[in-house]
């Protein structure tokens, strides 16, 4: 069975809090079908999952990179959900926006200029949505002054993505910059999102910052689910399972209403 895509390409809508739930790496198809059932039948419409994967370690999994792409295009395309992934070098940027509505551009290259400005330029051309984490270490000037890179080449929608910075705190894998949310809307009108996986690394913590982030105004969320976190290639103990992200979804739907929103 086929599913269509129930809402329109734009990301961000008014009245709707966007959540883009899926597994840090396409492991096989079996997992990432799995997975994207479960987005499906959550009732969300966007549909995360890595490619390539840039590691902090050499000898980690660093994704199925083309085979990936074709499995996340498949499994998209099955049940109807828009797709993000990451994009890590500039050389394959028009491959990878061949197969995905949405371009990601991960912390580690938020100052990769060349990177922005190929991404600007594919964006344009493709009519490609683009959402920028923040670097770690990087100011929220500095993050604003890379999305110029970006919309230099291009006038297509760029999201901005809060995904925690590095400070002295070692308890968790960053602090989440949860102010970094009204700061923005102050200073641009750019959308922000928030990613508490990457900024909390443990799952336990994933759903109470992920209400924060609704509360404060955050225009969504990108998280990371799996089907089986403890058998994850990636990043699993920051995974939520099926139940977890049922729970989140219960929780973070009732915060929205508060704000005359619904998540989607």
């Amino acid at each position: 069975m086929n599913y269509q895509k129930n809402v329109s390409t734009d990301l961000i809508a008014d009245g709707y809090v966007t959540i883009i739930a899926g597994p840090c790496a396409i492991e096989s198809r079996e997992q990432l079908d799995t997975i994207a059932k479960i987005v499906k039948e959550s009732g969300l419409s966007f549909l995360r999952a890595g490619a390539y994967k840039p590691r902090t370690s050499p000898y980690s999994f660093q994704g199925l990179e083309h085979k990936g792409l074709e499995m996340l295009k498949e499994i998209g395309d099955k049940y109807g959900l828009y797709t993000t992934s990451e994009v890590t070098d500039a050389e394959t940027v028009s491959e990878v926006a061949k197969y995905i509505d949405i371009l990601q551009i991960g912390t580690r290259n938020m100052s990769n200029f060349a990177l922005l400005k190929k991404v600007g330029a594919v964006a344009k051309e493709q009519k490609k949505k683009v959402v920028l984490k923040r670097g770690w270490a990087s100011t929220i000037k500095e993050w604003l002054l890379a999305v110029e890179y970006i919309t230099s080449q291009s006038d297509e929608e760029v999201i901005l993505c809060e995904r925690g910075i590095r400070t002295f705190e070692p308890y968790t894998r960053f602090t989440l910059d949860l102010s970094a949310v009204p700061v923005i809307k102050k200073l641009s009108k750019l959308p922000i999102i928030i990613d508490p996986s990457h900024a909390v690394g443990q799952s336990d913590l994933v759903i109470p910052m992920s209400r924060a982030a609704i509360a404060v105004g955050a225009d969504g969320i990108i998280v990371e689910i799996h089907n089986e976190p403890e058998k994850a290639l990636c990043d699993g103990q920051q995974a939520l399972n099926e139940k977890q992200t049922a729970d989140m979804l219960a929780q973070i739907r009732k915060i929205a209403a508060t704000l005359g929103k619904k998540i989607r």
